[in-house]
């Protein structure tokens, strides 16, 4: 299955436009995945790289590592959160497994589905 068609439900209207908007001013689909898969930024990674020509594999691979990246920048809010309030935060914790499971899947070369919860430019800890 090809990567667009895999993972086109992942896609969100907003992030499509704003990509969209971006590479009319020129930039580079593959350069700006990357730097948002740096930034554990899923939602932009997969629209940049449905307008990418980069192999499919190597798409599964970025957005892989953005959902790691995400993982690894939510436990380390969780450690962060735990010590300047003395508590846990367990759904930092489930958002970064959950994160990390989805990674597995596509690395995996299966589809995962939309998150339901979260939305990637928004502050984890800014719910409720």
């Amino acid at each position: 299955m090809s990567f667009a068609t895999q993972y086109q439900p992942l896609l969100k209207d907003v992030f499509v436009q704003l990509v969209q908007d971006d590479l009319a001013k020129g930039n580079d689909a593959e350069t700006r995945a990357r730097h948002y898969c740096q930034s554990g930024k899923p939602d932009f990674v997969v629209a940049y790289l449905m307008t990418s020509d980069l192999p499919d594999d190597e798409k599964r691979t970025v957005l892989a590592e953005s959902y790691e990246r995400r993982a690894a920048i939510t436990l380390e809010r969780a450690r962060e959160f735990d010590t300047r309030f003395h508590r846990e935060f367990p759904l930092l914790l489930t958002s970064a497994a959950d994160d990390r499971s989805a990674a597995r899947k596509i690395r995996a070369g299966m589809s995962v589905r939309p998150s339901k919860t979260r939305d990637s430019n928004e502050d984890p800890s800014s719910s409720h």
